[in-house]
């Protein structure tokens, strides 16, 4: 498995857990499953674009950095639209675990080795 596919799959999984945390705001929760769905997806983009970035660049700290970077950007894409019943922004609800998530992709795809075959 290479970079790219290994934080598809990483930031898919993390993405669940990132769109569970909405569940610490009990006015999302009718819309759970989307939030969770989007988040997934958001974690699979970063996951992609950071495993690109990891098999390009052999650095921990900037694997890390991009990592954050991507996340943060990913993340406050989706916190820029308000939410239509209160017409309120959830940034940094929303980008917290958003960086984290793309911090720890960051920091899983570096340290991955892809198997040679010999």
């Amino acid at each position: 498995m290479n970079k790219p596919v290994f934080g598809l799959i990483l930031g898919g999984i993390l993405g669940i857990f990132d769109g569970l945390t909405a569940l610490f705001y009990p006015e999302t929760v009718p819309l759970i499953v989307g939030i969770v769905i989007g988040s997934t997806v958001k974690g699979m983009i970063a996951g992609i674009a950071i495993g690109f970035f990891a098999r390009k660049v052999h650095s921990i700290p900037l694997g890390v950095i991009f990592g954050l970077g991507v996340g943060l950007l990913l993340a406050y894409i989706v916190a820029a639209i308000p939410d239509p019943s209160l017409s309120r922004h959830y940034y940094l609800e929303i980008m917290v675990p958003g960086g984290i998530v793309g911090m720890i992709v960051g920091l899983a795809t570096q340290k991955f080795q892809t198997q040679i075959k010999k």
